[in-house]
């Protein structure tokens, strides 16, 4: 049952926005003028692009640790800079921002205790192309306008190299940082983390794959070279004559606009695009680079597929699926079997709408497996926290109702820290959200389980603080069974997570991952302490 507006924009956005009405589309990309220019997807050939698969990142030669500076790691340098590519077969070249010149950029192959280093430099421009809002904390006038900063997520690093949103780079500047990748094979992601600009960079295309490999992983026997393929989803609107089109609000001088939405959905930079596949299985990494919007995914044919991994590595076993829900950052490591469709073609969908072909041809025997097993995942017991925080989500709107600032805990990010956990110990997390939306929210630096989701009441709470629950919890969904490092926040629940603080004392950040809040103060500054 739909509770509220919210509910319905929520369910329409999800199916791609290509069955919207152009009065839903022109709220949801800010003014009646952008409407007007707004390309209509629905209007090109579809599955007429080959499916790009980026390329791996080579290492251009070895530099000491900084941990160790008789150990050699290999040095990889990646430039950040402007470049143009077509997003269609029957549209121009699209202005676009990405690291070596792709969208999404290079993706990083590396094994688990194999440290890097990686020199990101800024050779983007001076004015940025997409409307900057420097009314925005961390992006006042008195700064510069393009600034960068590249983070890992779901990485484990020391906190110099985690990608801290105030630690930016200028164009012309650049910054070696470490990743020990001490942690077990999973799909992690790279992308910007400027203050107050993060959503508009990773709109202009800064964002892109790290993949982790171990020994554990590979005697599983899953498919492997040419049968993986990273598949990075994300949505955009596009003005008629293919450019990035980025919807600003109706105030001069404030340009924020509180969520984004487009109307056409891209796959690895092509819109509508075609993948070539054997009848035998692959593995697809899906990774949802969005700014706001979740996908529901299916295949054509109400067709199964096999989740074997979550944001942070392998389930304990394979999960038989026909949908799929992926929040913002979050990933799905999937098995699709194409045995016995030869000839045949199949659709990857988001709700009704289709956003990528496989095209089934001949092939050769396939020697992959799918385990019943695939890795232990023992379930952390809440009696291992040493405390619960009781964290609040929260959204002020204006007079019209639209979210014009988005608080965690009720707190601004250079208010006092807060929250600091101790090295070594395990908390439990409780995200109380008093809001109509659902967020993903993402720890840096650690890894958790998901404990469960309850409802509450919400104008008890608002009342005096209290918490009254309304219903029984909620158990974890099975492909929420592995480790996570973005959780969903469903409206008037309280989302647990349970959370070991491993690694390295100092600063990181937890936030909500849709972009436009994570700007406009949804994310806090936390600190890792000493025992």
């Amino acid at each position: 049952m739909l509770k509220n507006r919210r509910q319905f924009l929520a369910l329409a956005r999800a199916a791609g926005g290509m069955a919207i009405t152009g009065s839903l589309i022109s709220r949801v990309t800010g003014t009646a003028a952008a409407q007007r220019e707004m390309l209509n997807p629905m209007m090109l050939a579809r599955f007429v692009d080959a499916l790009p698969i980026p390329q791996v990142v080579a290492s251009d030669g070895t530099r000491p640790s900084p941990m160790n500076r008789k150990v050699k790691l290999p040095h990889y340098r990646v430039e950040l800079g402007e470049f143009a590519a077509r997003l269609h077969r029957d549209l121009p070249p699209t202005r676009q921002w990405g690291y070596d010149a792709s969208v999404p950029g290079p993706t990083f192959e590396t094994r688990a205790g194999q440290g890097l280093l990686v020199e990101w430099v800024n050779r983007l421009p001076r004015k940025h192309f997409l409307p900057v809002d420097h009314t925005l904390h961390g992006a006042e006038a008195d700064k510069p306008e393009v600034r960068t900063v590249t983070h890992v997520h779901g990485a484990k690093t020391p906190p110099e190299s985690d990608g801290y949103p105030e630690a930016w780079q200028t164009p012309g500047e650049s910054r070696l940082l470490h990743y020990p990748n001490e942690q077990d094979a999973a799909l992690l992601w790279y992308h910007d983390h400027a203050m107050g600009i993060t959503r508009l960079n990773i709109f202009a295309g800064l964002f892109g794959a790290f993949i982790i490999r171990d020994a554990a992983e590979e005697a599983l026997n899953l498919p492997s070279g040419a049968y993986e393929i990273p598949l990075v989803i994300y949505d955009r609107t596009l003005a008629r004559d293919g450019q990035l089109l980025y919807p600003v609000s109706a105030t001069p001088g404030a340009p924020f606009v509180s969520e984004f939405y487009g109307n056409a959905v891209l796959c690895n930079g092509k819109l509508h695009p075609y993948f070539e596949v054997q009848p035998r299985k692959y593995r697809i990494r899906v990774l949802n680079a969005a700014n706001g919007r979740f996908f529901h995914l299916t295949l054509s044919g109400n067709r199964a597929f096999h989740q074997i991994g979550s944001d942070v590595g392998l389930l304990p076993a394979p999960l038989e699926l026909r949908s799929l829900v992926l929040f913002p950052a979050e990933r799905a490591d999937l098995v699709i079997d194409f045995a016995g469709l030869e000839g045949q073609r199949m659709q990857l969908k988001n709700e009704a709408a289709d956003i990528l072909q496989f095209r089934v041809a001949t092939g050769v025997a396939d020697k992959s497996s799918l385990p019943a097993t695939l890795r232990a995942v023992p379930r952390s017991s809440e009696s291992e926290a040493i405390r619960e925080r009781i964290l609040t989500l929260a959204e002020h709107d204006d007079a019209a109702g639209n979210s014009m600032q988005m608080l965690l805990n009720e707190s601004h990010w250079d208010m006092p820290v807060t929250e600091k956990p101790v090295l070594g110990t395990t908390e439990i997390w409780s995200f109380v959200n008093l809001t109509g939306d659902a967020h993903p929210i993402h720890l840096h630096l650690v890894r958790f389980q998901v404990l469960d989701r309850r409802p509450f009441d919400l104008f008890a709470y608002n009342a005096d603080r209290k918490l009254l629950y309304t219903g029984p919890a909620v158990p974890p969904d099975a492909n929420e069974l592995g480790w996570k490092d973005t959780v969903r926040t469903d409206p008037g629940m309280v989302t647990r997570i349970i959370v070991r603080f491993e690694g390295y004392t100092g600063r990181y950040v937890w936030h909500c991952h849709l972009l436009e809040h994570e700007d406009n103060e949804m994310m806090r500054p936390y600190d890792v302490i000493a025992p």
